[in-house]
């Protein structure tokens, strides 16, 4: 691929460092380019951005372009789409709103949808809808749901293949309800209060749902797995599921906040650590509010089966944990993300005081990411 011929990777360092970690910062970033350079070439991407936090120490190492077309060079500052990594933001909205009052974790749905009301959302929690356990909702929202009429009316009539609580069914629609529910219990659109109240208060000054004109230059071209260049389109609960645009600076702010190292508000830091607590155990995942977390220290085999195709697309039976798992230590945190035409992924050790965030602008398999994060853990982690 002649975008990468040779693969030069630009390094920025947020931080004041002494002259002797000279030598670490160059270790920092050959390791970064020896996980993402073959990851590039194998799947044809046009260009990647990495955000790496190591003991409150920002690094970024940006490479390729963010289009094909213009040639313009992938930035800090460049646009991705973050597909699923959208959900810990909606998330983070729905404990938000439960520490104002809005709503409880343990309201059924049907509460705050009335038009619900005597299906099988009078049986299903806001907190099921927050960690996949409502009973079998479908991963995406279904052909011919055009509007929220539509949906509702789906709902209504939706049956669960599994009692709530006891199976664990990846759901686009289950999130995103929540999401919905969330921001009318704020008396706001979801986006509004994405963009004007929680990016805001968590100082995520690039991040966007819907891109105002002036920020249109920044936003990368994304490319399907053909080299197709396609951006996401909106759609019924696709704001709340997985319709978030950042930067690596951005995103990295907000790992860093769930990572108790950055300063917000305090009840935003509150609502934070909320979506943390672990509700459900699948195999050797623990299932957050959007979070997915493993003890640490972690083997690939381990995360690359957490965020396989069975857990995705399979039903997986739960255990639920009473009370929930809490605390960060001896934990490492993760979320894939992706769009058609984009790739995310990220995680976090609070015990080592170490975030990585991969950002792509071409959807590429989930396994390459999560191996090419964990190669660059390892380097981080000596």
């Amino acid at each position: 691929m002649h975008l990468l011929k040779p693969l030069a990777f630009s390094l920025f360092m947020l931080a004041a460092q002494a002259d002797a970690t000279t030598v670490d910062q160059s270790k920092r970033q050959a390791a970064v380019d020896a996980a993402i350079r073959p990851v590039m070439q194998k799947y044809n991407v046009p260009g990647m951005a990495v955000a790496v936090t190591v003991d409150g120490k920002r690094f970024f190492y940006n490479a390729g372009v963010a289009s094909k077309e213009t040639k313009i060079p992938i930035g800090n500052h460049t646009l991705f789409e973050i597909g699923s990594i959208s959900k810990t933001f909606t998330a983070t909205l729905a404990t938000f709103a439960q520490a104002q009052g809005k709503l409880a974790l343990t309201d059924s749905v049907a509460k705050h949808l009335p038009v619900l009301r005597g299906s099988n959302f009078d049986q299903v929690s806001l907190l099921n809808l927050g960690t996949y356990t409502a009973g079998g909702l479908p991963l995406q929202v279904p052909n011919g749901v055009s509007n929220d009429d539509h949906l509702m009316a789906y709902l209504k009539a939706w049956k669960p293949s599994q009692p709530a609580g006891t199976s664990r069914t990846y759901s686009n629609p289950s999130i995103g309800l929540l999401g919905l529910i969330a921001a009318k219990s704020l008396h706001q659109s979801f986006d509004d209060a994405i963009e004007k109240r929680l990016f805001i208060s968590l100082g995520m000054t690039s991040s966007a749902i819907n891109v105002p004109a002036q920020r249109m230059k920044d936003y990368a071209q994304g490319y399907t797995r053909d080299d197709a260049p396609v951006r996401m389109k909106a759609g019924v609960l696709a704001s709340e599921s997985y319709g978030v645009k950042s930067t690596a600076v951005d995103m990295l702010r907000f790992i860093e906040a769930n990572m108790q190292v950055a300063k917000v508000d305090a009840k935003w830091a509150a609502a934070i650590a909320d979506t943390q607590d672990g509700y459900f155990k699948a195999a050797e995942m623990v299932q957050g509010l959007a979070w997915e977390r493993y003890p640490y220290p972690v083997t690939l085999k381990q995360l690359l089966a957490g965020n396989g195709e069975a857990i995705i697309f399979d039903a997986n039976a739960v255990t639920k944990l009473d009370p929930p798992l809490q605390g960060l230590q001896a934990a490492l945190f993760n979320k894939t993300g992706s769009t058609n035409g984009f790739a995310a992924y990220v995680l976090f050790v609070p015990a080592k005081k170490i975030v990585i965030v991969l950002l792509a602008n071409k959807n590429y398999p989930i396994a390459a990411r999560v191996t090419a994060a964990v190669e660059i853990l390892d380097a981080m982690d000596r």
